[in-house]
């Protein structure tokens, strides 16, 4: 069995994949684990710190060969705020209750939670069912256990 040692951050590599992995944005923070690839081939992942991965970033092989991770499309909710000001008023409130979220100048993505959405509705927002890949943010206090510079630029 194939062993993963090394990373790359998505964009970083003109090499093309050998494979790839899906998972969902929670399965995304790995150190040691046996990752089953779309094709249903199989490798082991043992890096020395837990890492936060994000779509399109690279698992080096101890051949050399790469494996793509690709974020897993989820059952989300889309907010559409009213304007800039208001998606800052609704992100403090969704951070202000640890939710993750994918933030973006026009909308912000949050797993489907009913009493959020209540919420998020009675703040005047516009709130849709969608399924896409999720990359939410990471807090403050979030590292990524690396020491090489790992990262994914908008995606943190």
């Amino acid at each position: 069995m194939q062993r993963i040692t090394t990373y790359l951050s998505a964009g970083t590599s003109v090499t093309a994949p050998i494979g790839t992995v899906v998972l969902a944005h929670d399965e995304r923070h790995l150190r040691r684990k046996l990752l089953h690839l779309a094709d249903g081939d199989m490798v082991m992942l043992d890096l020395k710190e837990p890492v936060v991965f994000g779509d399109g970033d690279r698992l080096v092989l101890d051949n050399g060969d790469q494996v793509e991770i690709r974020a897993a499309k989820e059952s989300l909710y889309e907010i559409v705020p009213r304007d800039a000001l208001h998606l800052a008023e609704l992100a403090w409130h969704l951070g202000n209750r640890h939710m993750s979220a994918q933030i973006e100048a026009d909308r912000i993505l949050i797993l489907r939670d009913r009493v959020i959405r209540e919420m998020i509705e009675l703040l005047g927002a516009r709130v849709v069912e969608i399924v896409e890949a999720f990359q939410p943010m990471r807090g403050a206090y979030h590292t990524h256990g690396d020491n090489h510079g790992h990262g994914h630029g908008g995606h943190e």
